[in-house]
């Protein structure tokens, strides 16, 4: 069986693209929010509320690392597939 570019079909690091991106989107929300106060002058959030905007960050390395697997699956399946 040939495996075809548009397939359905779950790759390696697909998962964790996925997750990173659920992940980013949440950081990227919580950075918003605790921005708000800044052009809302309302009562600033706690310290800790900031350590959400962090996620963003997270989520990209574990989006990266998702893109690494995949690629790493792509060339090990490329490699097997000349010899």
């Amino acid at each position: 069986m040939t495996h075809t570019p548009d397939s359905d079909e779950a790759r390696p690091g697909d998962a964790l693209v996925r997750a990173g991106g659920i992940v980013f989107i949440a950081g990227a929300v919580g950075t918003l929010v605790t921005m708000a106060p800044l052009f809302l002058d309302i009562e600033p959030f706690p310290s800790a509320a900031w350590a959400v905007c962090m996620l963003m960050g997270v989520g990209f390395a574990i989006a990266a690392a998702g893109v690494v697997r995949s690629a790493s699956a792509q060339r090990r399946a490329a490699r097997a597939s000349q010899g």
